[in-house]
């Protein structure tokens, strides 16, 4: 993963907990990195110890760590590193997620060696849809999640997302059933 991932996680953390706490959680995940460079990459085996290490020292589920790090990431690393970019996929969270598909070749321009996800809709209503989350990353579902929520949040709509297919549970993909 790119620096910037492994950044924003340090910003919540730090954020919500204090530089001290950052410094336990990487000395726990065996991270001697001073500093993430955002453009740079990273191996994922490095997010994974971060989150792994923070859900120890705060006594909280990973999982629970990962969808607060999706608000997270919707909520303040997107709206202020991509803010053009996330006002530009649309105004309303079913036409966002109806150009979330897009939304990582643009990324992609930026970050040339960025290994994305591919997002599929299917099944749009006027009230909802199905987003099928495609990686081949384990573990991140509870993040996109996350994201889902901190898009309601970001268009004050209230959104409900439900979990029908899981990559972990035998599916090919995640699939998330998304109302609002």
């Amino acid at each position: 993963m790119y620096g910037m991932v492994n950044k924003a996680v340090e910003e919540m953390v730090v954020s919500a907990h204090g530089e001290t706490v950052w410094r336990d959680i990487k000395r726990r995940a065996g991270v001697t990195e001073e500093v993430f460079i955002s453009n740079e990459g990273y191996p994922d085996e490095i997010t994974y110890r971060l989150v792994g290490a923070a859900s120890e020292l705060m006594q909280t589920p990973p999982e629970k760590i990962l969808h607060a790090f999706g608000e997270h990431w919707v909520l303040n690393t997107a709206r202020k590193g991509y803010g053009h970019m996330m006002a530009a996929g649309g105004k309303s969270l079913g036409e966002f997620l109806c150009n979330l598909p897009h939304f990582h070749d643009r990324v992609a321009l930026i970050y040339p060696k960025l290994v994305p996800p591919r997002f599929e809709v299917t099944d749009r209503t006027a009230t909802s849809l199905k987003l099928h989350y495609i990686t081949h990353r384990a573990g991140l579902t509870p993040f996109v999640e996350g994201l889902l929520s901190g898009l309601g949040r970001m268009f004050d709509t209230a959104a409900r997302v439900t979990l029908l297919q899981s990559k972990a549970g035998g599916g090919d993909h995640d699939i998330f059933l998304v109302e609002w």
